[in-house]
């Protein structure tokens, strides 16, 4: 019996993914296909597009997360700063691209604000600060998502009370035997931290790599990205095009697997968590002469994250109600709800996203709930992953598989084969936030809880899981965010019969509807934001009478 329970968990989540992992290897491994894509004159700039703004993107996030987290630990201020990260990553990908190029489009609000005064134009200039041939716009959207992401993956492990201490502990150490705060946590601290960062960041290395929504929204457009032309291949009615994708898929994804390759390898683990980051982190941050000027330009740059979070914000907002607007005016000539009525009409798509979120996050919540409390410690360790390839593999080759499979299963456009396909994508995110959760707790617990005369059951209902319940309720949190998030498995498994708010979010982000545009992305942006506000409600500690003297 005690084998039988993750036997069959296994079983569950391996044969979709394993499945379709094998539907997509037997329509990537086509000569004539690959012969096609090398002859393309896109494939070989849109690789190299691909290559430069997913390893710019995931270098800057890498160090970037590196300095906020050193800062926040030297200071004692972490749990601040990371109070405010689940916000950050409420805010969809999709949705954080289109509040950008409200901003950075030449008709948008940053050259409004100079206009005609300061900039001498009375027409939107023919500049390229979107869909840009160098990347620099997607390189700013990745940059922007992904911070928040590395912080809140480090944060369920340095919040753990067991590591914190210990951390300390070996930080003030270190400081007395003379090293600067900077010096101690970057040759103590971060080598023990990164080990754990290391799938995460390849979760973003990935997403850089494949991402199409935002390289649809904000660019490049000249030459694309190698994931937007597979996606655009995919969709077209040519079937040689079509097997071309699946070869662009291919492609992606040996890129991914080769820069884990030469990720993975020790020296080059060494040079990233200790030489590289650790130079970086100790870099006129925290010596004794620029301690002050270190923590306060530290300081600036959260707050310049979080001025740059509230200013999309605030144009999806404004741009939400806007109507008439002529350029260079700073705001609307015409204020309306037109768009805000057409979404909220839209019940179909609102409820797709709601049904569709909820029910993907509960499944991977239950799932890996029903994992880690049957599963070994060694088969956690061995099955760990592949239950992570979700995040490391192209979201353009599982797409490629899963709707291989809904054909094979005949689940094409229906709402079970859409759950199946959000799971799958939603599952890895889930184990993430509640595996370091479930391994700080003190396996001496059912001991004691059964020299009481209880059984596991009492022990799980009335002692471990509500101790566990910040966790739960904030994995459920982040699932459903990532559900709502999703745009290519929404596409092609649902088959255009369900429409969310992301897909239309990014369908109107190539038209002129600008108030129906950022409507939808607000309300994108709204949902996870709420759940996470419900989430922290839900998961605050229980509170005890006080005894009378």
């Amino acid at each position: 019996m005690n084998l039988l329970a993750p036997l069959l968990l296994a079983l569950v989540l391996g044969l979709p993914m394993g499945w379709a992992l094998w539907a997509a290897a037997s329509q990537v491994v086509d000569a004539q296909a690959w012969q096609a894509l090398g002859a393309d004159p896109q494939t070989l700039r849109a690789w190299g597009m691909t290559l430069w703004t997913g390893l710019a993107s995931t270098v800057l996030a890498w160090c970037t997360a590196a300095r906020l987290l050193a800062s926040g630990f030297i200071r004692h201020r972490l749990a601040r700063c990371l109070a405010q990260v689940p916000a950050l990553l409420a805010t969809p990908h999709a949705a954080m691209a289109i509040g950008l190029v409200l901003w950075l489009s030449p008709s948008g609000w940053a050259l409004r604000l100079v206009s005609p005064g300061l900039s001498g134009f009375d027409a939107p200039p023919h500049w390229l600060t979107t869909q840009d041939p160098w990347g620099l716009g997607l390189i700013l959207a990745l940059w922007l998502k992904e911070v928040p992401f590395l912080l809140w993956v480090a944060a369920t492990q340095m919040q753990r009370e067991d590591v914190r201490r210990r951390w300390q502990a070996e930080h003030a150490l270190a400081q007395t035997m003379g090293r600067s705060p900077g010096q101690a946590f970057a040759q103590v601290v971060w080598p023990q931290l990164s080990p754990h960062l290391r799938w995460p960041a390849m979760a973003v290395l990935a997403y850089g790599l494949t991402v199409v929504d935002m390289a649809l929204i904000i660019g490049p457009a000249s030459p694309p990205t190698l994931a937007v032309l597979a996606w655009q291949w995919l969709g077209d009615a040519d079937v040689a095009l079509q097997a071309q994708g699946a070869a662009a898929a291919g492609l992606l994804t040996l890129s991914v697997l080769a820069v884990a390759v030469l990720l993975s390898a020790r020296s080059v683990q060494s040079a990233l968590s200790i030489r590289w980051t650790s130079a970086f982190l100790q870099w006129g941050a925290f010596s004794k002469a620029a301690r002050i000027g270190g923590a306060s330009s530290t300081s600036a740059l959260w707050g310049c994250f979080l001025v740059l979070y509230a200013a999309v914000w605030f144009a999806l907002a404004v741009g939400s109600v806007s109507g008439v607007w002529p350029f260079p005016k700073v705001w609307p000539s015409l204020w309306t709800t037109d768009a805000w009525s057409q979404v909220l009409g839209s019940a179909s798509t609102v409820w797709a996203t709601l049904g569709l979120a909820a029910a993907s996050a509960s499944v991977c919540l239950v799932w890996s709930v029903a994992w880690l409390e049957t599963a070994s410690r060694r088969w956690q360790q061995a099955l760990r992953p592949g239950w992570l390839l979700p995040l490391v593999l192209p979201s353009v080759l599982w797409v490629v598989g899963l709707y291989g499979i809904a054909l094979q299963w005949r689940l094409e456009g229906q709402w079970l084969g859409l759950l199946m396909a959000h799971a799958v994508m939603v599952l890895p995110y889930v184990l993430l936030a509640l595996e370091p959760a479930y391994l700080a707790v003190n396996p001496r617990q059912a001991a004691v809880v059964a020299s009481l005369g209880h059984g596991r059951w009492a022990q799980l209902w009335r002692i471990k899981w509500p101790l566990l319940k910040p966790a739960i309720t904030s994995a459920w949190a982040v699932g459903f965010a990532v559900s709502v998030a999703q745009f290519l498995p929404t596409l092609y498994v649902g088959a255009g019969r369900y429409a969310t708010v992301t897909t239309e979010a990014v369908t109107l982000a190539s038209g002129g509807q600008r108030s129906l545009m950022s409507a939808y992305a607000a309300l994108q942006m709204l949902l996870p934001l709420m759940v996470f506000a419900l989430a922290a409600v839900l998961g605050r500690p229980r509170q005890f009478e006080k005894m009378p003297p």
